[in-house]
């Protein structure tokens, strides 16, 4: 049997690997021809290109894959004309092929608005790596850009136009509102304002009338008259089924174009097949990856003998767009008068969740996620299986709310049929038998099935099914640090006290195998850290911490190194503050009062760090930490100092909050607030740990924190005097410190706690575990053995000599460190 396919993209590859893998008991010859001059690629994120991945990095498999099995491929060729008559196919280069079955992947082509001057210089379209090569060459001379079209591939192109350094970029869009076809008018507006802050603008509402320039494009007229100044174009209006070798065949194709398929997606030729972008079934061009490889799937089952089917496909996507979560499932947009609406939207953080739910209240049709697309994977299946709601179905958007765990039916209530990958039509029953196989790590699930290969979206999904499927077999779930630690890292925080190892090559020696990795060397360094707080930088750990706890600061952008003094609590004497002035000045620094209350100097040369630091330390200053997995800063308001609604002297507290817990090195990073008030303008609830003042003592918030997933603090402890909240954050932090995963947050921590909040107050404030005394003994040790890692370099010659950029002249700078100005401050070139 032989079969040929036209199209070596995506879809045409996926159709190769599911008919070798379908026909390893009956000889196949495969032929291919592809229009482009490299093998298949990764149009998904095709984006990647500009941030460093190369054409080879985006391949699907390289030219020796399609060797190895077999396939004849032809690159740079594509086929003019199909013989239907004689069964042949034959190509621009002149080469002719018979076949027994003829598989079309000929995809889809961008569709041009036909305005007058597409084609001026400066005018691109967005499909292929060419087209990116051709931008890049092009974006130098451009210092205005724009894009037509707000859907998908538009907003992926104008990322890319970002990308490039073109900062004032528009998006030009026909519709009232962005993705249109995906989102709605609330949600678009979100999306429209989080775009916004990124530097893109947009312009909706917009018909182009004119492309303006005389060789070369600069600007856009519309409708309305007005015009837009921009002298780059990219073009992303749509794409079009590349239909054209099929009707020149006489292959029956739609009337707006597409060629029409069958359920087992032949053509009005039983022998040749269309599949992907370039295929019409029911009506309908599917525009997405998924649906591409669920028509390669069927296509080569029914040319193998077996009885399979499309019907259709799910359209729900999931994507980021540049750094904003855009998802959209089920039916986004149904009748108002068929179902009930929950909307949540939160204009400040740009989260904006819409979910649509039947009259009844008993299943989801469908909905829209903007900002915070965490719940998509498993709305998606409530919606597609029909699973049945929990009582409040607003929890789906809020989460719970009520201290029960009932927030609807988890994965393991999925049916067997349920497909998790839609990429790879992976189900649910597939990916729990290869796990009770024995193939237990996402890795090994992945070779199996395939599960996770592509998008990766379903990812969380997969990994959630293989823990609940080995804890159905009574299996003891371990979270291992990486292939050369066989323990957890809880585990390996008591085998390391237990032996009182201090260095990271005699743990290894003790527990381990292999050399090390970028993952368990970090663990080690950071759980030595919390044991013992050793100096950083001694007995060899240096090469096991992170490199920003290597050099005692964040490695900043373009190659330079911040340096942030500590200031308890944020209070400074105004000589210090002249000091602080005097070294920026003199190291030409630019300065920064950040929101935790301290003062940031940025671009600081790596062999400029200890001088600066000596100078610091003269003034009485030691080092902030801002480079470690430690405490940050513990922020106050000014309390009963000063303000007339303070019960207590906050700022007091959190100076010796901060002089006490200064140094320790955790999972993650931690930071505090102390608030004199109820008015809480310390902020202390959205803290690791946050103390506020009342008429009767404090009151003691715990596992709180901001970033991309806010979360307030919970109460764990009320109206305590000062040695009692004290000796309640010693278990506290002693226990996170105990019990975390590596970089687990203190909020996340809780969240994964057996028992929560109530489990915790157990252990801290009535001592249920028994280890009260242990905890703070454990803490004071930390609290005793503190120094400071800036101070232990400046007075010690040997690990001075460890900042230098050049060993042979130590005294030099580097010389690819670039500064530009802003504001009367320097700061890093752009990087390009």
């Amino acid at each position: 049997m032989k079969i040929v396919v036209i199209g070596n993209g995506m879809v045409g590859y996926k159709f190769c690997e599911k008919i070798i893998s379908k026909s390893a008991d009956t000889p196949i010859e495969l032929v291919v021809f592809g229009e482009e001059p490299r093998p298949a690629y990764d149009r998904v994120h095709l984006t990647s290109w500009f941030d460093g991945k190369t054409a080879d990095d985006l391949l699907l498999a390289t030219a020796d894959w399609y060797v190895e099995q077999g396939i004849r491929l032809h690159l740079g060729d594509p086929v003019l004309q199909i013989d239907r008559i004689n069964k042949t196919v034959q190509s621009y280069k002149g080469i002719v092929e018979t076949y027994d079955y003829l598989v079309m992947a000929t995809g889809s082509a961008a569709f041009v608005p036909p305005v007058p001057g597409m084609d001026k210089k400066g005018v691109f379209i967005y499909r292929t790596i060419e087209d990116l090569e051709m931008m890049k060459a092009y974006a130098p001379g451009a210092s205005s850009g724009a894009v037509i079209g707000g859907g998908l591939l538009g907003l992926e192109a104008a990322k890319a136009l970002l990308d490039l350094g073109i900062n004032n970029t528009h998006v030009v869009e026909f519709s009232s509102r962005l993705m249109p076809r995906q989102i709605d008018e609330q949600g678009s507006s979100i999306l429209q304002n989080k775009l916004a802050s990124l530097g893109l603008k947009v312009l909706t509402g917009k018909n182009t009338r004119e492309i303006l320039g005389e060789e070369a494009i600069t600007g856009l007229q519309f409708s309305d008259d007005t015009i837009l100044e921009a002298d780059i174009l990219v073009v992303s209006a749509g794409i079009k089924p590349r239909d054209e070798l099929a009707r020149a065949a006489g292959i029956t194709v739609g009337p707006r174009g597409g060629i029409v398929v069958n359920e087992q997606m032949q053509t009005s030729d039983s022998f040749i097949y269309s599949i992907g972008e370039c295929a019409l079934y029911n009506n309908m061009i599917y525009g997405l990856v998924a649906p591409g490889y669920e028509m390669a799937e069927v296509a080569a089952s029914h040319i193998t003998g077996e009885a399979k089917a499309f019907t259709g496909f799910d359209m729900s996507t999931k994507l980021k767009l540049i750094g904003v979560d855009v998802a959209s499932f089920g039916d986004p947009f149904p009748a108002p008068e068929s179902c009930h609406s929950i909307v949540f939207e939160d204009k400040f953080k740009g989260t904006y969740k819409r979910i649509n739910i039947t009259h009844d209240g008993q299943f989801l049709l469908g909905g829209i996620l903007i900002g915070d697309a965490a719940a998509y994977n498993m709305l998606l299946q409530t919606t597609k299986n029909k699973l049945a709601l929990p009582a409040n179905p607003e929890d789906l958007l809020l989460g719970n709310r009520s201290g029960s765990a009932d927030t609807g039916a988890g994965v393991t209530a999925l049916p067997d049929e349920a497909i998790i990958c839609s990429c790879e039509s992976v189900s649910k029953g597939a990916i729990c038998q290869v796990v009770t196989d024995g193939f237990e790590t996402l890795d090994e699930v992945k070779k199996c099935t395939k599960a996770g290969t592509c998008c990766g979206g379903c990812t969380p999904m997969v990994k959630d099914l293989i823990t609940a499927t080995m804890k159905a077999q009574g299996k003891y779930i371990r979270n291992v640090v990486c292939e050369h630690f066989q323990y957890s890292r809880q585990e390996m925080l008591d085998l390391i006290k237990v032996k009182s190892l201090r260095s990271f090559d005699e743990v290894l020696d003790h527990y381990g195998n292999g050399e090390g990795c970028e993952v368990c060397k970090p663990v080690v360094a950071s759980i030595l850290a919390s044991l013992w707080n050793d100096m950083i930088l001694d007995k060899g750990n240096d090469t096991a911490q992170d490199s920003n706890d290597r050099y005692l600061a964040n490695i900043q952008k373009g190659g330079t190194y911040s340096v942030v003094p500590r200031i308890p609590g944020g209070e400074i004497t105004p000589e210090k503050l002249v000091v602080i002035g005097q070294i920026g000045t003199k190291y030409n620094l630019y300065t920064k009062i950040t929101g935790g209350q301290r003062i940031d100097l940025f671009g600081a040369h790596l062999s400029d760090l200890p001088n600066i630091w000596e100078e610091l330390i003269a003034a009485g200053f030691e080092s902030g930490h801002a480079y470690g997995k430690a405490l940050r800063t513990v922020k106050s308001c000014v309390g009963s100092t000063w303000c007339r609604f303070g019960l207590h002297d906050s700022v007091s507290f959190a100076i010796r909050i901060e002089e006490r817990y200064r140094g320790l090195r955790a999972p993650h990073k931690i930071k505090s607030a102390v608030s004199g008030c109820i008015r809480e303008c310390a902020e202390a609830q959205s803290k690791d740990f946050g103390i506020i003042a009342t008429e009767r003592g404090w009151n003691l918030y715990v596992c709180g924190n901001g970033g991309s997933k806010p979360q307030h603090a919970q109460l764990l402890a009320s109206d305590i005097d000062s040695e009692t909240c004290i000796q309640y954050i010693d278990r506290f932090l002693m226990f996170y410190i105990k019990t975390a995963d590596p970089l687990t947050r203190t909020a996340t921590w809780l969240n994964k706690l057996d028992g929560g909040m109530d489990y915790l107050r157990n252990v801290v404030l009535n001592d249920s575990l028994g280890i009260a005394a242990q905890l703070e003994s454990e803490m004071q040790l930390l609290v005793d053995n503190y120094k400071c890692e800036w101070r232990e370099v400046v007075e010690n010659p040997e690990l001075r000599k460890r900042f230098s950029h050049f060993v042979n002249a130590p005294a030099d700078k580097d010389p690819t460190v670039k500064f530009e100005t802003m504001r009367a401050q320097k700061k890093a070139a752009e990087w390009k």
